[in-house]
């Protein structure tokens, strides 16, 4: 487990880092997940083994701190992930970026586009999600006030979410998981989805096939972005089908 400090507190972010050559790959999790939890089994997967691999946890989830005075708002995690990304070492590395984490890897190359050779989002966030009750996911914890997820939210959601989500959610900080979900239901200014299009990096964004392609596909593709569906898999895609993410991962990468 290698880490760094990403605030000026000395607040630590982790990630467990497997070695092999560079360019380095960066892999971020998404709301309520863990680096090493969701993305071990690809990371090592022959079609995208045997390059240096930093399996990271977010600032306040997983293995990495968990700081209460902490924003969390999309760019502050992104500016957090630059800060442990320099202090690892690897110049543009290729970033693979699952649901918010792919948010946070939009956000990355925008703040900091020397650090990001490519880009792959797995059924990334691109736009503002409206708030709604009783959902599992962020829209669901942004109905809640903060001071309400806190003093009983965090409770009914753990029952929503089931016992796989719940396993890597239970570790997140609560006001990480609040202002994380929070800021990612709001999307940043300028959107997500505006920043992708002008980014200069390849770019390929992986959806679940059942799904149907993702809203704006043609001016994704119309702004160079690969879009690119992968059969038999919900939206957890690198944990329901290993082998096609694997696959759709190493030609994007490629």
């Amino acid at each position: 487990m290698r880490h760094a400090p990403v605030t000026p507190d000395g607040h630590q972010i982790r990630w467990v880092e497997l070695p092999g050559a560079e360019p380095a790959r960066l892999y971020l999790h998404g709301l309520g997940a863990s680096s090493p939890v969701y993305f071990a089994p690809a990371a090592a997967h022959p079609l995208l083994a045997g390059r240096r691999s930093l399996l990271l946890d977010l600032l306040g989830f997983g293995i990495s701190d968990r700081p209460a005075d902490f924003g969390y708002t999309l760019e502050d995690h992104a500016d957090a992930v630059a800060a442990a990304v320099r202090s690892a070492g690897p110049a543009g590395v290729e970033v693979i970026g699952h649901s918010m984490g792919g948010a946070v890897a939009i956000v990355l190359a925008h703040r900091h586009p020397e650090l990001v050779a490519k880009l792959v989002l797995v059924d990334a966030n691109l736009d503002p999600i409206a708030p709604v009750a009783q959902r599992p996911g962020s829209s669901g914890i942004a109905s809640y006030t903060e001071e309400e997820f806190l003093a009983g939210g965090r409770a009914e959601v753990a029952e929503r979410v089931g016992p796989f989500w719940w396993a890597t959610m239970r570790l997140a900080g609560p006001e990480a998981l609040y202002r994380s979900a929070l800021h990612l239901a709001r999307a940043t200014v300028p959107t997500m989805r505006e920043m992708l299009l002008d980014l200069p990096q390849p770019r390929t964004f992986l959806y679940p096939e059942a799904d149907g392609e993702p809203s704006g596909a043609d001016r994704l593709r119309a702004a160079g972005v690969r879009v690119v569906a992968v059969p038999e898999c919900g939206h957890n895609v690198m944990v329901d089908n290993l082998d096609g993410f694997a696959s759709a991962a190493a030609e994007a990468l490629a």
